[in-house]
């Protein structure tokens, strides 16, 4: 994954935020942290798909049947492969791994051509959802889904409870080794239909709606 924080990490991390919230209010990122998080694509959490545990791989050679293998990801993050054994697959790319395995079958067959290709990404299982807390009826965590946005989310939690203070939410993205926090006007979008700020979702995102003080 292109982020270093885990979904666990980075919950952790909103636990500590939410607690100095209720002090003092969310606190949002730089104008310019928020602009980075923002320009980064939603369709996926990462530029380059890395194999991890439980991922389901296909291991096609070339004119060689016998060699070609569907294969699980071990919880070792290695594969079995005929001929060359164990070969280590987690944090690396399909085609890194196929460049590899190539390497390893070169001293039994000649100029092998492998390709990998990945059947089941089990390993995004947690890392791909998109999570909802705080002032909803239901908190929630979902799978993405590409075009997704703020208002969709909250849609699916049921709705904002009446406690919820509304135009202080605050949207969390990783971007590389930090979390940004870039505030969500919800109120505006729910009531005067303004949607600048129903921004869409990216995998790993978390939107915390707080309550009011009384």
């Amino acid at each position: 994954m292109s982020s270093k924080y885990s979904p666990r990490g980075l919950l952790i991390s909103l636990t500590a935020v939410a607690f100095v919230a209720g002090c003092a209010g969310p606190q949002s990122s730089s104008q310019e942290a928020i602009n980075e998080a923002l320009s980064l694509q939603t369709s996926t959490s990462v530029d380059e798909y890395v194999l991890g545990p439980t991922d389901e791989i296909q291991i096609s050679v070339w004119r060689n049947q016998d060699l070609s293998i569907s294969v699980p990801v071990r919880p070792d993050g290695k594969v079995s492969m005929p001929l060359i054994g164990d070969i280590h697959a987690t944090g690396k790319t399909p085609e890194e791994l196929a460049n590899e395995i190539e390497l390893g079958l070169a001293s039994y067959i000649r100029e092998p051509q492998v390709t990998v290709v990945v059947k089941s990404m089990g390993s995004h299982e947690y890392s791909d959802r998109v999570r909802v807390t705080g002032a909803v009826n239901q908190s929630i965590s979902v799978p993405h889904r590409s075009g997704m946005t703020v208002l969709d989310l909250v849609l699916s939690a049921g709705g904002a409870n009446p406690f919820a203070k509304l135009n202080d939410s605050m949207l969390y993205r990783s971007v590389g080794d930090k979390v940004v926090a870039i505030p969500v006007r919800l109120d505006d979008i729910l009531s005067e239909g303004d949607v600048s700020t129903n921004y869409r979702m990216r995998p790993g995102d978390i939107l915390t709606v707080p309550e009011r003080n009384f």
